[in-house]
Order: C-alpha cells, then structure tokens, then sequence
C-alpha cells in the first residue's frame, strides 16, 4: 500500500515539472527572444509623432529689389486765395448783381448800396469847390499886387483844398455803395437779399479763387527730411483725375499731438474742376531703394498693433518683422524695412506663433531672381 501511495507521489512531481517546463517555453516564445528579435515600438516614435503635430505653413523666397519709392500722404484739397468780402459802409442792398457759383472777375460788381443822401451831398461838396476855387484865384491876383495880406491868402488856399478833400470824401463813399470782387474766383458765399442791411465790417460775400488749388497733407517726422520745396508730387484726387504738382510749402513746426508736419502740393486747375474740400493721395517721390514686393495678403498685426510679415529662419522659427508700406499698386504692395532676403510666410501666418516652430512646404518663387526652397523642412527648436 506504502508503495502504491508512493509511485502516485512520484507520478503527480512529474506532471507539475512538465507543465512548468511548458509555461516557460510559452513565455520565452512569446518575448521574441527567439530568434534574437526584439518587437515592438522603435524608439524614436514620440519624436516623429512631435514633428508631425507641428502646424503646416506655405512659404516663398522673397528677394529685395531695386524700387522707386515714394512717401505717400493723404490730404485735401485747398483754394489758396479766398477773399471774405465786408461791406466798408453802413447801408441797404437795394441790387444783387450777380449769383451764387458764378465765376467772377477782380473788380466785377457784386451788390449795390443805397445812396441815401450821398447824391446831396455830392452836389454840394462840388459847388462848394467851385465856390472856393474862384475865391482862391481872386485872392491870388491881389496877394500879387500887394492888396492882400499873405495871412488872408493862405487862408483862401486852405479852405480850397478842405473843399477838394471834401468831394473826394464823397466820392469815396458813393463808389463804396457798389461792393466789387477784389479777385478773380468763384462766388461761394452771397447770404443777402434785396432790402437786408448790411453794417459797416460785416461780412457780405465770399469769393474763392480755385486756380491754382493746394492739396494740404501731413508728413511725419520720419519723412520731414526726405522732401523739400520745389519737389514734384503725384495726386490722385477723389473726382478721379491725376495730377501733377509742385511742393509750395513745409512747415517749420510739427503738431505736438501728432509729430507731423504741414505740406502743400500747388496744382494747376484751370477749368476748375477739383473743388474745394476734395480727399487727395499724395506720391511724393524719394530715391529709390530696396524693397520686397508681396500680396497684401500676407501683412499680419503683432500683439503691439504694428503691421508687418512673418517668416521663418534656418532653424523653420516663426519671426515677425515690421513693415513699411512705402507704394501700393492693385498688382501688390512694396515694403521697406525687412532683410535683402527672407523666406515669407504666405499662408498659414495667422494661425501660428513668433518664435515657435513649424513645418513648410515651397510655395512658387516671388520674384523672378528668387530661389525657390526645396521639399519641406522639419527642424525642431525651441520655443521662446
């Protein structure tokens, strides 16, 4: 029986060897050690998976090239004489002699006073003259026989030239009832009616004299010392035309508020067909430079407001660079102030960040000398 129990033992050891034995060949299988393999994933999977979750961006090389350039203002347009017309003597309009908007030359009558007395007036200071006169040439002929004294003589005499002051008096204030245009213009102003009454000062017409017109801009303090007076300048006024024009004036003083200074651009009008008040683009030519031309599409702000372009380095890292826009075409825009060279950024630039990494892929070349880049880069750098 002893016996019996223990073949059974010895039976039950080898089943529990054999099966551990098994177990272990499983396992040793399963590892991929046979074979001298090891799978599973390569050890540089994070990093191919950090690459690939860098945004994608276009970009193009953009070469700097040889550009006229010019300061750009915008103004308005100006009359350079203008003559606010008062009546020199107090009276009534008894006659209006021309139209508001008529065109007017220097002398023309525009409104007519009342003579009231002054026609009296006129008659007796001229006989009264007349009267002294004969008395002045009597006294004459006796002061030159002696019957006279030379103190009644002089007295004569004066009373002659007290009766001439008297009537050129007169006629002064009768040709002051006819109020005249003392420039050639147009008649922008005429607020009376037959009947008003006017006091002497008081303002009874405007007349504004349009050929030439100024167009007034505002320059910065950048640019003040860029320009000077006798330069030309191209305007585009708001009725359509271009023009050409001349440089008449630069102030010597800025506005404290805005750092600006006040520019006058002479323009022929001889027609008379830009008005007053109109909106102007000035092109004040400077020299030429160098200058990067691009879409305007691809201007972007930074958090300071400043407009400018995003591009990426060596290391493909966002940079922003501010911008000048010294001309605007429909075609595109030429900006100053970037590097000879750069490679821009012409799509994609809203959506990332100055100073963190991206992915490129080539878009066409910019300018005819550029070179292009090739495939798509993948660099990785470090933020800032």
């Amino acid at each position: 029986m002893k016996g019996k129990i223990k073949k059974i033992r010895s039976m039950k050891s080898s089943y529990f060897v054999a099966s551990v034995m098994a177990l272990s060949t499983v396992v040793w299988i399963g590892s991929g050690i046979v074979g001298g393999e090891k799978k599973g994933k390569p050890l540089d999977q994070p990093e191919m998976m950090t690459e690939q979750l860098l945004p994608f961006v276009r970009v193009k090389e953009s070469v700097a090239q040889n550009q006229n350039q010019s300061i750009v203002l915008f103004g308005y347009t100006k009359a350079i004489k203008q003559a606010d017309i008062a009546a020199e003597i107090p009276g009534r309009i008894v006659k209006i002699m021309v139209n508001k908007g008529d065109v007017v030359i220097k002398g023309q009558a525009l409104y007519g006073l009342s003579m009231e007395d002054r026609s009296s007036q006129l008659s007796e200071a001229k006989a009264n003259l007349e009267h002294q006169k004969i008395s002045y040439n009597a006294a004459q002929r006796l002061s030159k026989k002696q019957f006279q004294s030379k103190v009644t003589f002089a007295k004569v005499k004066a009373e002659l030239e007290t009766a001439k002051a008297a009537l050129s008096a007169i006629e002064l204030s009768i040709s002051k009832t006819t109020i005249r245009a003392p420039i050639n213009g147009s008649v922008n102003k005429l607020p009376l009616s037959v009947g008003d009454y006017v006091r002497s000062g008081e303002i009874v017409s405007v007349v504004v004299d349009l050929d030439p017109i100024k167009i007034v801009g505002e320059v910065s303090e950048r640019d003040i010392t860029r320009i000077q007076i006798g330069q030309k300048a191209v305007a585009h006024i708001a009725n359509g035309q271009k023009v050409q024009g001349l440089i008449k004036y630069i102030s010597r003083v800025g506005s404290s508020a805005t750092r600006t200074f006040t520019v006058d651009v002479w323009i022929n009008n001889p027609s008379g067909t830009t008005q007053e008040g109109l909106t102007a683009k000035l092109h004040l030519p400077v020299e030429s430079g160098l200058a990067h031309f691009v879409s305007p599409a691809v201007l972007t702000l930074d958090n300071e407001g400043d407009i400018g372009v995003k591009a990426v380095n060596e290391q493909s890292i966002v940079t922003f660079h501010r911008v000048k826009i010294i001309a605007d075409t429909t075609e595109g825009v030429w900006l100053d102030g970037l590097p000879e060279r750069l490679t821009l950024i012409t799509v994609g630039q809203e959506y990332v960040l100055t100073g963190k990494k991206v992915r490129t892929t080539v878009d066409a070349k910019i300018n005819s000398g550029a070179r292009a880049i090739d495939g798509e880069r993948t660099l990785q750098g470090n933020p800032s």
